[in-house]
């Protein structure tokens, strides 16, 4: 797990902090397939500003995921750049006022979760189809073929006699 102490950044209102930072990136699940960061181990660039209530963080980082391809289950590769922020406020529970939502969930006590923050933001980066090349044909829902490497011998499917009225209709 990689952490930050933030504890040691001494900035005034409106100074910005930055740092080159190593961040182990652990493995996603999404969709029931796992995908890993290549390399596990990235660069990336932290800041730190203060403001007049707290502090913002932002995290800069590139990255490479390697999984499964959603169609044809080959290998998928997707370069993500990452920007992210976070918002950390001054106040304690204790202390009026305080809301709860301007407390970032990756800082305890002084400490930046910096690996959690990292491998959330690449979560949320990740395209909606992980694809190994955009014009993927994936597999044939019968047979398993991969249509990629070429078509099989399964019948089509009959159409769906629901729609028998609109093709009527149309033709």
């Amino acid at each position: 797990m990689t952490v930050f102490d933030l504890r040691n950044i001494r900035v005034r209102s409106g100074e910005e902090h930055r740092e080159a930072v190593e961040v182990a990136i652990a493995p996603i699940e999404l969709g029931g397939e796992r995908y890993v960061a290549v390399p596990e181990t990235v660069p990336a660039e932290l800041s730190v500003t203060r403001a007049s209530t707290g502090i913002v963080l932002g995290l800069q980082l590139s990255v490479r995921l390697h999984g499964p391809c959603v169609r044809c289950l080959e290998e998928a590769r997707a370069p993500l750049a990452v920007d992210t922020s976070e918002f950390v406020a001054d106040g304690r529970p204790g202390d009026a006022p305080f809301d709860e939502d301007l407390d970032s969930q990756y800082v305890e006590e002084g400490i930046l979760d910096l690996a959690g923050w990292a491998r959330d933001a690449i979560a949320e980066a990740v395209p909606a189809t992980l694809l190994c090349r955009p014009d993927c044909a994936g597999l044939c829902p019968h047979c398993g073929t991969d249509l990629n490497e070429g078509s099989c011998d399964c019948a089509e499917d009959p159409p769906d006699p629901r729609w028998d009225a609109l093709r009527d209709y149309l033709a």
